[in-house]
């Protein structure tokens, strides 16, 4: 299933029909979950990738091999995507792993009721947007990126694959105080504390770890091996769908990388986009490497 330049378009959002159909979509709307299921919850390129190992590694009480033998896609699968229930049904991992990309409000309905475990994973949303753009360029599934500036704008305007991320952070967000099998981590926690980040999701897993096993899980969910394990840095999907001559998928894996792309003026432009978006939202974000000058987690109304 090739449909490399369709769009689906589901309740108002765009998704790549490479790997979506109204019915993938829909189905998912449906969804059954079980008590035992775990969640990975994100808008794109804030960590999914990150969140996944981390959640198979601690699962495997910090043995690797699961996470070095099968594809990340395979053993958490998106549960939009037209491949979903064939991947499901052919897997025998036990507690089922899942992710997704979709907003609150098309699956809220759907894990009403579930004692689903949910890990919702951000990134500040500097950084998604030129990780995004970067990944867009590669991406053959994807529209054409076009200029960076024309980029970020359809960004701040909600108009990207996978709709608004002001929209999505909000939904899902918003569900932490009332719902108790909710984790919110963020990107900038995994990079600079993934020993802690670890300690969280076990914890809320319920999966005890011994200081070996965290250990273990330290040392092959760190940014560096993902990049060079295949079975997570998409090297083993075809050229035809992401052109790694054009970029890698993981990049830099960097807080503060929005630096080397945003002008002045941009930068200008973001923030008054963000603070008009997000002046009901009390979250805070991390815009800079700690031992950078002027870097502090900064509430969205003070954001740079």
């Amino acid at each position: 299933m090739a449909r490399l330049d369709v769009i689906e378009v589901f309740h108002g959002i765009s998704f790549p029909g490479h790997l979506h159909t109204q019915e993938s979509l829909q189905l998912a709307q449906k969804f059954s979950f079980k008590d035992t299921d775990i969640l990975i919850a994100s808008y794109p390129k804030s960590g999914t990738t990150w969140m996944q190992e981390i959640v198979t590694v601690i699962s495997s009480k910090g043995d690797p091999n699961l996470s070095q033998t099968v594809p990340n896609w395979t053993r958490a699968p998106w549960l939009e995507q037209y491949y979903f229930s064939v991947l499901l049904e052919a897997s025998s991992t036990t507690p089922r792993v899942i992710t997704t990309h979709l907003p609150h409000h098309l699956l809220g309905p759907a894990l009403q009721g579930s004692k689903a475990k949910v890990i919702y994973v951000s990134r500040n949303p500097k950084d998604v947007v030129v990780s995004f753009y970067h990944f867009h360029k590669m991406a053959n599934f994807l529209p054409e990126a076009g200029t960076f500036s024309e980029f970020l704008n359809r960004f701040l305007e909600g108009t990207l694959s996978y709709g608004s991320w002001f929209d999505h952070i909000k939904g899902w967000t918003s569900q932490t105080a009332t719902i108790s099998n909710l984790l919110h981590i963020t990107y900038e926690e995994m990079s600079l504390d993934l020993y802690g980040t670890i300690k969280r999701v076990s914890s809320f897993l319920q999966s005890n770890l011994v200081e070996d096993e965290v250990n273990n899980c330290v040392k092959h969910c760190s940014f560096s091996s993902m990049k060079n394990n295949k079975m997570v840095n998409y090297t083993l999907i075809d050229e035809a769908i992401i052109d790694h001559r054009k970029g890698s998928f993981m990049r830099k894996g960097k807080i503060g990388d929005w630096k080397n792309m945003f002008t002045e003026e941009q930068n200008q432009y973001f923030k008054s986009v963000f603070k008009s978006k997000m002046q009901d939202c009390t979250l805070e974000f991390v815009w800079e490497e700690p031992d950078k000058e002027e870097t502090h987690a900064q509430t969205v109304n003070k954001a740079e």
